[in-house]
């Protein structure tokens, strides 16, 4: 394993756009047990700490493109976006496909 630990080799998955994600943006979400295996699996979107604990999640352990269609919504995600704590490595990812999520944040 690299000097960076599992983080800096673990695979992550970006969407080819934003578009593509068309999640709900309102409502309890329930996440599936390999995006969330905590005691916590349902997410209230209209609470910004639950939908921010949510993306988190779901940018960090989504394994397929198929995941982050379902869970995020592209409006929603520039929004949460500045606030989002990420692995540096996911948030490097995200910003080289989608620069605009940078200046979403500025």
């Amino acid at each position: 394993m690299e000097a960076g630990g599992y983080g800096a080799v673990r695979p992550y998955i970006v969407p080819e756009t934003l578009e593509e994600l068309v999640g709900p943006i309102r409502g309890v979400v329930s996440l599936p047990h390999h995006l969330d295996w905590g005691p916590k699996h349902s997410y209230d979107l209209e609470q910004v700490g639950n939908a921010r604990l949510m993306y988190m999640r779901v940018i960090r352990e989504s394994a397929t493109p198929d995941d982050l269609r379902r869970f995020l919504n592209a409006s929603l995600l520039r929004r949460l976006w500045p606030e989002l704590i990420l692995p540096p490595r996911v948030r490097v990812l995200w910003l080289d496909r989608f620069p605009e999520l940078q200046r979403q944040a500025a």
